[in-house]
């Protein structure tokens, strides 16, 4: 069941980490970024690392993306389109969102004991607590690294905004 739910996840973070490419129009990309990220928040709870899966949804999918739809916005990239929606999504859509969630509702009643128990990376032991060790590794042997990503996302918004702004 593991098997299944990591090949059905992984697919669906590299689709849309390909529809992300292709897509025109930036909001869509940007959606498209929110899917690859909760499938790996996806793939993290099924490895054990359920911290590190909640942290994915509340961190990236919550506020970096709604910080990458601000800076699209601020840049004023294009036109706005009306449409009435993709006849594609509404085919595939709403079978495989059903399926997903059958799938997932299975998994999560029938093998709760199971998933719980992986090693992640070799970096954190079955014995201590999950978040205690992630907050270790993260706050103390790579601290720099953590504050280095910071600021380059604070840098990148800012030429963002120098950019965009019209000169007077």
């Amino acid at each position: 069941m593991q098997l299944a739910l990591f090949l059905i996840f992984g697919v669906l973070a590299v689709a849309g980490a390909i529809n992300l490419l292709l897509q025109r129009h930036p909001i869509n990309s940007a959606l498209s970024l929110v899917v690859v990220m909760m499938s790996l928040a996806v793939l993290y709870w099924s490895l054990g690392a359920e911290f590190l899966a909640a942290a994915q949804v509340i961190v990236y999918s919550g506020a970096i993306m709604v910080l990458f739809v601000f800076v699209i916005m601020l840049l004023n990239a294009g036109e706005e389109e009306h449409t009435t929606g993709s006849r594609i999504a509404y085919v595939a859509g709403f079978p495989g969102a059903a399926a997903i969630f059958c799938l997932l509702s299975f998994v999560f009643l029938s093998e709760r004991k199971a998933m719980g128990g992986t090693d992640l990376g070799g970096y954190l032991s079955h014995s201590a607590n999950n978040i205690a060790e992630i907050s270790r590794l993260l706050f103390r042997d790579l601290l720099l690294p953590f504050e280095v990503t910071s600021i380059l996302i604070l840098v990148a918004i800012l030429g963002a905004v120098v950019l965009a702004r019209k000169e007077q």
